[in-house]
């Protein structure tokens, strides 16, 4: 079964790709999706990442969080169901 991550504090020149290519080396993503705005279409600053399984998606917070991307520090935890 997937898990679903949050990535936070992203760098504005992050794009899906970027993302994808930055969280395959800790294990299989099965979709990475950096969220824009609906008016501007530029990168809110966030986004999410599928992992095929909880071990991937464990590996990749331990390693990723806090983790230096394009100059900033991302933020990684396992994504909240909305209320």
């Amino acid at each position: 079964m997937s898990t679903k991550l949050f990535v936070g504090s992203l760098p504005w020149s992050v794009d899906d790709q970027k993302l994808k290519e930055t969280f395959e080396p800790h294990g299989s993503v099965v979709s990475a999706k950096v969220v824009t705005d609906r008016n501007s279409g530029r990168s809110r600053g966030f986004g999410f990442v599928e992992m095929e399984n909880a071990e991937d998606a464990q590996k990749a917070m331990t390693e990723l969080n806090d983790s230096e991307m394009d100059g900033r520090n991302i933020v990684v935890n396992e994504a909240k169901a909305r209320d």
